[in-house]
Formats: structure tokens, C-alpha cells, sequence
């Protein structure tokens, strides 16, 4: 006798797996363009790396590996039936996310009001090597960002799930899959908080 929720459940598996698998290539050639032009420029990455605020960048990756911790946790409580705790630790996940972006609003704020950003006439008259860096900053922390501000909305329609009683214990696909997402969009930042705010 087939089980179909089974084939189901394995199919949203693999679909999710192959979909962080595009965002892998994505980054990943964000990451080799990195590293391209911090061999051609390394005294202006580095330069750059120094004018970056280090303790905003310290604080988000702590706010990121306990929204990963707690989005884990939540896994786990769905699958025991502890629907209310589920949904607390998705309200903390969603929380974490939203300082996140705040730290970073305040961060980019105070760039922007510096005169550091692509094509600013600061940049366009220092090195190039600069310039350079400082986009590929925007570019990727931009990016991040907005995998930031999507894997909390689909956080927040999962709990809606849960709170539904669509996701429960039996079926919680897709709040394994959300967790998924948020994990890699930890991860990334893991790539991203070394390669732009650690240049020694």
C-alpha cells in the first residue's frame, strides 16, 4: 500500500534542498567575486573593512545563531505537539530578524550619511580598490537582507499555520522547510560578517 503524504513529504524535501542549492550558487559567486577583486585590491579591502562598525556586525551574528537556535527548537516542539511553545519561538525568530534589519538600517544610515556608498563622491575620488569594496558590500548585504525580510514573512505565514492547526506534529513540512531557509540565510551571514567586518 502506497503512502502518498510520505512521497509528499520526501518531494517538499527535495524541492526546498534543490532551492538552497540555487541560493548557494547565487552567494557563491558573490563570494568568488570577493575574492577576484581582494587579490587585485587588498590594502583598499582592507582600508574598507576598518571603516566598517564591527561591534553592529559582532551583535547581528549573535541576533542570527539564536534565531537559528530558536527556529531548531521550533521544529522540535511542533513535532512533540507543544503548539504554543512552536509559536513563541517563531515570534522570537521573527523578532531576531526584525533587529537584524534594524541594526542594519542603522548601520547603512550611518554609511549613507558619511558619504559611503556606491557612487558617492567620496568613493569616486579615492581608490578604485574602494569603491569596489564598498559595492560589493551593499550588493551582498542587500541581498542578505532581503533574504532576511522574506524568511521572516514566510515565518510568519507559518505560524499562522501552526496557530490554524494546519502544521501540527503529523505535518510539519513546512515548517521544516522554513527552518531550512532561515539556516542558510544564517549561514550566509556566517560568510559574509568574517570576509567584510574581520579584514585585518
Amino acid at each position: 500500500m502506497s503512502h502518498p503524504e510520505h512521497k509528499d513529504y520526501a518531494g517538499a524535501k527535495l524541492g526546498m534542498w534543490l532551492f538552497l542549492f540555487t541560493e548557494i550558487i547565487l552567494f557563491g559567486g558573490l563570494f568568488i567575486l570577493y575574492a577576484v577583486y581582494l587579490h587585485r585590491y587588498p590594502r583598499e579591502f582592507t582600508t574598507g573593512g576598518h571603516e566598517l562598525n564591527l561591534p553592529y556586525g559582532a551583535i547581528n551574528t549573535m541576533v542570527l545563531l539564536t534565531s537559528s537556535l530558536m527556529v531548531a527548537m521550533a521544529v522540535t516542539a511542533i513535532q512533540q505537539g507543544r503548539r504554543l511553545l512552536t509559536l513563541r519561538l517563531l515570534g522570537g525568530t521573527i523578532l531576531c530578524a526584525v533587529i537584524f534589519m534594524g541594526i542594519k538600517y542603522v548601520e547603512w544610515s550611518a554609511k549613507i550619511h558619511h558619504g559611503i556608498y556606491p557612487g558617492s563622491p567620496r568613493l569616486a575620488a579615492g581608490p578604485p580598490g574602494e569603491s569596489v569594496f564598498f559595492g560589493l558590500y551593499y550588493l551582498s548585504t542587500g541581498l542578505h537582507g532581503l533574504h532576511v525580510l522574506i524568511g521572516g514573512s514566510v515565518l510568519a505565514w507559518i505560524g499562522v499555520k501552526v496557530r490554524r492547526g494546519v502544521v501540527t506534529g503529523d505535518d510539519f513540512v513546512l515548517l521544516e522547510n522554513g527552518a531550512l531557509y532561515w539556516h542558510l540565510v544564517d549561514l550566509i551571514w556566517i560568510f559574509i560578517f568574517p570576509l567584510y567586518y574581520l579584514m585585518l
